[in-house]
């Protein structure tokens, strides 16, 4: 029953689920863009100790991308692919915790300090682990299904990955080393949760048969985006 689950994909569905993951993981202006208004969303969030807002905030982020991608790339031994997902998650990261930084230093004394809603991030346990590992089966095995496409958006608010970043840069804000590591540990414990489950998910499901097709498609988006660099860079020279 179970390996049917898994094993009753078509091929067309697994490139589509490729394509889909590749794009999603570009490092590109949009994807950085969407990063850090999700997480000046959660700061705020955070802030005003607003639960409604925090969820808000892991809407919008497109963050369980370049992760499942970092997955995606293990399972197909392909270092330009692990490469290319932990560039775009480690920039993301960086990106996440300057937003929440500098949103902090400039509003921390008009809000709230260390809210409930701020420590309940700085307080890793193992049911944390647990749900993570339930949301990576659920998030990689919803991104191959295309009927499962639209719960994407639920799975990533069960993950909760854009939190703990933006606790993270509240902390640094606020020189707390407690709120810092416990946030960082959370968003790592988070991370490999997912990791953990997609790479079970992703080995079930054979995806190691379309390693030349993923490896294309990463060219691909990157010439793209390089492109575009460069025709932003002419618009540039050409207005001065």
């Amino acid at each position: 029953m179970i390996l049917v689950l898994f094993r009753n994909l078509t091929n067309k569905d697994k490139s589509e689920a490729v394509e889909r993951l590749i794009k999603g993981s570009t490092p590109s202006q949009d994807f950085f863009f969407m990063i850090i208004l999700s997480i000046l969303t959660a700061t705020f969030g955070l802030l005003l100790n607003s639960a409604a807002i925090i969820i808000g905030s892991m809407l919008i982020a497109p963050m369980l991308y370049p992760i499942l991608s970092l997955s995606l790339g293990i399972i197909m031994s392909d270092s330009t692919l692990i490469s290319r997902a932990l560039y775009t998650t480690l920039k993301a990261f960086a990106f996440g915790i300057g937003a929440a930084f500098v949103a902090t230093l400039l509003f921390n004394s008009q809000l709230n300090e260390v809210t409930p809603e701020i420590l309940s991030r700085t307080q890793p346990t193992l049911p944390y682990l647990i749900v993570a590992i339930i949301a990576g089966f659920a998030g990689s095995f919803a991104l191959v299904k295309p009927k499962l496409n639209e719960t994407l958006p639920g799975i990533a608010i069960s993950v909760a990955l854009i939190p703990p970043i933006a606790v993270t840069g509240i902390g640094i804000a606020k020189l707390s080393w407690t709120v810092i590591s416990g946030s960082f540990l959370l968003f790592l414990v988070n991370t490999t949760g997912i990791i953990f489950a997609s790479l079970i998910t992703f080995s079930m499901m054979n995806f190691y048969v379309k390693r030349g097709e993923a490896h294309k498609t990463a060219e691909k988006e990157d010439h793209k985006q390089e492109r575009e660099q460069e025709k932003v860079k002419e618009k540039i020279n050409h207005n001065k």
